[in-house]
């Protein structure tokens, strides 16, 4: 069951929604560097941490803004059920590739992946959903299809983990929009049921003494006891700035995170980045440009 509000939300920015909003987005920004202490832990712990510790978080933000009622009729809708179950594994997907990508020294392919998804959103919601994009965003559509070419004949291999980081937070994104009901009651539904095989594999690697928590070093049992907090807290606040900003401004501020991503690798993590990747990337950037501009104007529309 969907939240339905007591009056049409209002199509303009407000100041509490860019604050939610920008503090979802630098957080994600941080995050590879969060990622990156955790290198020596296989991703696979680690996402199943980020799913554990994620649901007490999200159970108190449902408390407290009392939308528990409407999860318990999510959990008595066999439909709703499976539906989070499929976004459930997706986000759990995209958590492993992007894990995978910033301790295997592939910043830039996550950098990558999540400039071109609106992109692809785009070309979903034209596939999928019979939306007409304009000139001015099939236009960028094709320059980062032709951006992704340049990068893999330039170095002679497909970007695949961009690629894959773009499908899978594309069709997380796709679906999640379908689910009826609330993004809180939705990413606790969805880390609810990550949260069985999440204890079924801790356990083992406790049995087998193979895990890192309560086991390594106190700095590793803190950091994976912090995941639950790095997972849910952008992702509520990201929920919560939705509702209060337009869906352009929303747009524009979500290059904040991939930047600060890109940023990181080439001067934190120094990652190489040669005249390929500044062709490749400076195409996107345009792609990104065009897209904005189709933006704007649709709000001066």
């Amino acid at each position: 069951m969907t939240d339905v509000p007591a009056a049409p939300p209002r199509n303009e920015d407000s100041l509490a929604g860019f604050g939610y909003a920008l503090g979802a987005y630098l957080l994600w920004g941080f995050l590879p560097l969060y990622m990156k202490a955790l290198a020596h832990i296989p991703p696979v712990e680690i996402i199943a941490h980020r799913a554990l510790w994620s649901l007490p978080v999200a159970g108190v933000v449902l408390i407290v803004s009392r939308r528990t009622a409407d999860l318990k009729r999510a959990l008595q809708t066999p439909r709703m059920i499976g539906m989070a179950a499929v976004t459930a594994a997706l986000i759990s997907v995209n958590w492993g590739i992007y894990i995978w990508a910033i301790v295997n020294d592939h910043a830039l392919d996550a950098a990558l992946g999540y400039y071109i998804n609106p992109l692809f959103s785009i070309f979903l919601g034209a596939v999928l959903l019979g939306e007409r994009p304009s000139g001015l965003q099939k236009a960028a559509i094709a320059l980062a299809a032709l951006a992704v070419v340049v990068l893999t004949v330039q170095l002679g291999k497909l970007p695949v983990v961009a690629i894959a980081l773009m499908l899978s937070w594309g069709a997380y994104a796709y679906l999640k929009k379908q689910l009826p009901i609330g993004p809180n009651q939705g990413f606790f539904l969805e880390v609810l049921m990550l949260t069985p095989p999440a204890l079924i594999w801790l356990g083992w690697l406790a049995y087998s003494g193979q895990g890192h928590f309560l086991m390594g070093s106190p700095m590793d049992t803190g950091l994976l006891l912090g995941c639950g907090l790095v997972t849910a807290v952008p992702l509520i606040l990201y929920a919560n700035g939705a509702k209060g900003l337009r869906l352009s401004t929303i747009g524009i501020m979500q290059y904040i995170a991939p930047t600060m991503i890109f940023l990181t690798a080439v001067f934190v993590f120094g990652e190489p980045f040669g005249a390929a990747q500044a062709l490749g990337f400076a195409m996107i950037w345009g792609a990104l440009v065009l897209y904005s501009l189709s933006m704007f104007r649709n709000r001066a529309g």
